[in-house]
């Protein structure tokens, strides 16, 4: 797995789906995007995590399960669509919402002057202005539409970002969707027992999966 943490955020908050995905001798990477974690210096842009889930995706060796939380799920599912050949599926997490192409800009150039104003974030909440700047050029549901990968959407149940999954859900009914009791946007920190069996599931049913594929070639066919 690889696995792409929220806005304002690092790859520590990973650390308990790591521990777990060790324990049980699955390879895991957890990144930090441009502009957070030990990046913080960086600025975000979409081009930039790309290249970062590239990089990760080469270092596994072989196609993993994408999961992403927020922003993480933004990129994660944007990464879907360009590179589909490189993953096996994608988990997207807490961030059922379209990017508005009117609302976003406007929230952007708020956050910006709340930034220079208040000096909020201890000079990293620039980062927001930078996301949301790069977020309107991702389109989920279109990706979402057209994708053949396996797909979890998966949501806490006082998550706000979760009024737009009924969407989501109709550009994809083949997408397995689950809510998350008593999670808020932080899922994976809110509720991680709960979580973790989601992970748990999602790599069974990737296993299942590959299993029945049939290999293609020669068949010896039995005598009489």
């Amino acid at each position: 797995m690889v696995f792409l943490h929220g806005t304002r955020s690092s790859s520590l908050v990973w650390a308990a789906q790591v521990e777990v995905l060790r324990r049980r001798g699955v390879a895991s990477i957890a990144v930090d995007l441009p502009g957070h974690g030990a990046r913080k210096d960086e600025r975000f842009t979409l081009a930039g995590a790309m290249a970062t889930v590239d990089d990760a995706v080469a270092h596994l060796g072989q196609p993993p399960l994408l999961v992403g939380l927020s922003l993480g799920g933004y990129t994660a599912l944007h990464y879907a669509g360009e590179h589909p050949e490189r993953i096996a599926g994608v988990m997207a997490v807490a961030c059922s919402t379209q990017p508005h192409r009117q609302l976003v800009p406007a929230f952007r150039a708020a956050a910006h002057h709340v930034t220079r104003l208040t000096g909020l974030g201890g000079g990293t909440w620039h980062v927001v202005t930078d996301v949301l700047r790069e977020v309107v050029t991702i389109d989920p549901i279109a990706v979402l539409r057209r994708t053949t990968l396996p797909v979890w959407l998966v949501s806490g149940s006082r998550d706000p970002m979760r009024f737009g999954s009924l969407r989501y859900r109709l550009a994809n009914p083949r997408a397995r969707h689950s809510v998350i009791r008593r999670a808020g946007h932080d899922a994976n920190l809110h509720q991680p027992l709960a979580f973790n069996a989601r992970l748990v599931r999602a790599l069974n049913e990737l296993g299942a999966a590959a299993r029945a594929v049939v290999p293609v070639g020669p068949v010896a066919l039995a005598g009489p």
